[in-house]
């Protein structure tokens, strides 16, 4: 009777602790992921030319929109962090160019993803590495062509212009913002460069080798650089570039990015 007592009970712990092991079952392998950013502007798709208006309750127009990714990181539901290589790690997103917005990675590591970071602009330490160091979109002579200042030896972070009744009319309705500023090589600078958090409002981007690529699709809105935590008036302040009040747009624009959704 106890012998049958006993293999009872170990039974009863075996169908306990199955479940356990296999929930335990570590992913391995790699996989592929993209991330998309996709702009948008009062609930649609952004379009150049197109009427908006800022919180200011100014109409507007826009007729550029870029900004630099860079840094990007992936983060497991568990905590674990996959540093995207730095060398694969530098877009140029132009709004004109929707290839250019969609980034793609390889060799990510199996696991399932729920948070997403990435830096607004382009660090430090690659903005004064060696010229030849710097090449695709970071090349000051093509890639970067009219987003990198040779007066101040570094990137625009963010370029964004278009036209406004509120401008002034000398300058035929126009306005423009152009965010740099890293903090500085040989003399101290504004440091401009913004650090993105985001997770995902639903389902994880699952990663699986020989799996689906998983899509993590971003809204991006311009409307933003206007608005939270300070309200921009165009009529007040029509252009930017490297003085005091960048750093009024850049903590404008921090709060533009979020993940819409993940496709799996």
């Amino acid at each position: 009777m106890q012998k049958l007592i006993f293999g009872a009970i170990a039974l009863f712990a075996l169908t306990l602790t199955v479940p356990a092991c296999k929930d335990k079952v570590e992913v391995v392998g790699f996989g592929s992921v993209e991330v998309e950013f996709d702009n948008q502007a009062e609930g649609a798709p952004l379009v150049f030319g197109k009427d908006y208006t800022n919180v200011a309750g100014e109409k507007l127009q826009f007729s550029m929109f870029n900004y630099y990714i860079s840094n990007v990181v992936l983060i497991k539901e568990d905590g674990t962090r996959y540093v995207v290589p730095k060398d694969a790690s530098y877009f140029l997103c132009k709004h004109d160019d929707a290839a250019s917005r969609l980034l793609k990675f390889s060799n990510v590591p199996a696991g399932d993803y729920t948070k997403l970071e990435f830096v607004v602009g382009i660090d430090s330490a690659k903005s004064v590495s060696p010229i030849a160091e710097r090449t695709g979109v970071l090349d000051p002579a093509t890639g970067a062509s009219g987003h990198y200042w040779s007066w101040n030896s570094g990137y625009i972070f963010m370029k964004m212009e278009g036209t406004s009744p509120a401008a002034p009319a000398a300058g035929n309705f126009h306005f423009e913002y152009h965010i740099g500023l890293f903090g500085g090589k040989d003399s101290p600078t504004l440091n401009n460069l913004k650090t993105i958090n985001l997770s995902v409002p639903n389902d994880a981007a699952i990663v699986r080798e020989g799996g689906d690529t998983p899509h993590f699709h971003l809204f991006v809105n311009p409307l933003e650089m206007f608005g939270t935590p300070t309200t921009v008036s165009i009529a007040d302040k029509p252009a930017a570039h490297g003085d005091p009040f960048s750093a009024v747009l850049a903590n404008n624009y921090a709060d533009m990015f979020e993940i819409d959704h993940v496709h799996n």
